[in-house]
């Protein structure tokens, strides 16, 4: 056994990059000497650090952690380090469980979003008071809805996901709709869980026309006359700004005849 090993040797040894294998250096993990060329020279030293910083990388140790260990290493520390190790498991176990069990409420939603058995039906509906936030932006293509919705996630620090969410959407642009055109929208919004803290709307209870469909967006405009009738038959006061809130969508499939979308027109009987 040598004695001393260029950083090519020990790149290829631990299948590591120099690129990697510098940044130890200059942290301070490792320190290579140099011969009369300039060339690193790893020793023995250097072996069974490289050892051991590989298996405490393989445990989930930052290179802080590490660098402190190595610095000061008895029974004592070891242990230390060891025990804080578990702690690290068991909060990425915590956070492992906490994603499982939204997956599993993702699933969930997608799944009873899909089962909706009162399709197509105008109804007249009580909804309870629901915080939530809402970002302003001309909408007349799918493209400006994902880029609000983006913009409105990167505000709010990520707090909601997209995939299997059906409290996404978006409010109409009241004007256009009384020109028949129902592609216009003037904000995006989602809906929190009721004790959310951070939220900048509120849409409060109260009664509702509401009417569930499935298929393309493109059916929105026959959806939206058939409740407007409703309305005026039953002589129904809109109090507010109609709104889509898009159960199934581009997120979930690309088929458009699974898609299943939700307006709500807030009146007062």
């Amino acid at each position: 056994m040598k004695d001393y090993y260029k950083i090519g040797e020990i790149s290829e040894m631990y299948d590591m990059s120099r690129d990697s294998l510098m940044y130890y250096e200059k942290i301070g993990i490792i320190k290579p000497t140099r011969d009369d060329n300039g060339y690193r020279l790893y020793s023995v030293s250097d072996i069974w650090r490289l050892n051991l910083i590989k298996e405490l990388k393989g445990l989930g140790f930052s290179f802080k952690m590490i660098k402190e260990y190595l610095e000061n290493r008895d029974l004592n520390s070891t242990n230390k380090l060891l025990q804080n190790g578990i702690t690290l498991l068991d909060d990425q176990i915590l956070k492992l469980l906490k994603q499982k069990e939204n997956m599993r409420k993702r699933m969930e939603s997608i799944e009873n979003t899909a089962n909706n058995p009162n399709l197509n039906s105008v109804e007249l509906s009580y909804l309870k008071r629901r915080k939530g936030l809402i970002l302003n932006g001309q909408i007349k293509r799918d493209e400006d809805f994902d880029l609000l919705i983006q913009k409105l996630q990167k505000d709010h620090n990520n707090k909601f996901g997209i995939l299997g969410n059906n409290n996404v959407g978006s409010v109409f642009k009241v004007d256009s709709l009384k020109n028949g055109i129902t592609t216009d929208f003037e904000s995006v919004f989602c809906l929190l869980k009721d004790n959310a803290k951070d939220y900048n709307i509120v849409f409060e209870e109260g009664y509702y026309v509401t009417l569930t469909y499935s298929g393309d967006y493109a059916n929105n405009k026959e959806h939206i006359q058939n409740m407007f009738d409703f309305i005026e038959e039953n002589k129904l006061i809109i109090t507010g700004n109609p709104m889509e809130i898009y159960k199934i969508d581009i997120h979930e499939t690309e088929n458009k005849n699974e898609f299943i979308t939700e307006i709500q027109i807030p009146i007062k009987c």
